[in-house]
């Protein structure tokens, strides 16, 4: 296949693009400076020069705090940007997948969120990004909306990727005590994402590692105990004292109802995913 993967820079679109050229797949990696998705004239002439089989979009406005302030921004990425790219994939009957988040829920169910489940986001980016996945499928019905959260991997820049080196530099690291997600590799995930394009059947998928879900303070203590960190170094905090400008769901936790019915194994245990990550870094 030959794939254009928007968002080039990130985390996720770097594994994605790794994977896809081991698999043999003619890989165009588009940063912002290249493609910006917010505006249609220059994705409509990116589509034309390259006429892609499958977009995979991972271009997206992540700064969850910022988007409370930075409303438009925000939502000319992550969802005027995302209906641009399905209106063009449209235009030339491509194969089209695009990632969401669990951040478009509310947090309130205790257990796993599922497809049944009716989002209802608490902040400005959940907002933005739930409004990108009812464009995306308005104008496109082959689109493919792929939610996965507290996602971890190389090159990235959050806070579950990075926790090992700040342990490793022996400082201390205030760990949420009572936020709750599905952790996933960003490795795993991009492999995930290229078969639900081979398998080009339109839905909404929740894709994460398998395993239970976790704390932000019981991820750090698997970061410690398969690193050999210092537990010691772990700051238990509630998510209410860090006073972020955006609101966070307290559990968005995903299970998915369709992965496996699709012949779809599920992903290996985020345990054993945060192992090979950590022995990477080695």
């Amino acid at each position: 296949m030959k794939i254009l993967i928007t968002g080039a820079n990130g985390m996720l679109a770097r594994a994605v693009a790794k994977h896809c050229a081991a698999a043999g797949d003619d890989v165009v990696a588009l940063d912002r400076a290249r493609l910006d998705i917010s505006d249609a004239v220059c994705v409509d002439e990116a589509f034309e020069t390259h006429r892609p089989d499958a977009v995979l979009n991972c271009a997206a406005y992540t700064n969850v705090d910022g988007a409370e302030t930075e409303k438009d921004t925000a939502f000319a990425a992550n969802a005027f940007g995302v209906e641009n790219l399905a209106l063009a994939a449209n235009e030339i009957g491509c194969r089209f997948l695009t990632v969401s988040t669990d951040y478009v829920f509310d947090g309130r169910n205790s257990g796993y969120y599922t497809q049944r489940d009716t989002p209802s986001p608490i902040s400005e980016y959940g907002l933005s990004k739930l409004e990108g996945e009812r464009l995306a499928r308005d104008a496109y019905a082959r689109t493919i909306v792929v939610r996965s959260g507290w996602i971890f991997g190389a090159s990235g820049t959050n806070f579950l990727s990075v926790m090992h080196k700040l342990l490793s530099e022996g400082k201390t690291i205030k760990a949420i005590k009572d936020s709750y997600g599905t952790p996933t590799y960003a490795d795993d995930l991009a492999r995930r994402m290229r078969e639900l394009l081979e398998l080009d059947l339109p839905c909404v998928y929740h894709i994460t590692n398998s395993g239970e879900g976790t704390s932000y303070l019981g991820f750090a203590e698997a970061v410690c105990e398969i690193g050999g960190f210092d537990k010691a170094l772990l700051d238990a905090v509630s998510k209410d004292e860090l006073k972020r400008p955006a609101p966070r769901p307290a559990s968005s936790k995903l299970a998915c109802l369709f992965s496996e019915r699709f012949g779809l194994e599920p992903l290996p245990d985020w345990k054993q995913a945060l192992e090979r990550y950590l022995d990477g870094k080695a």
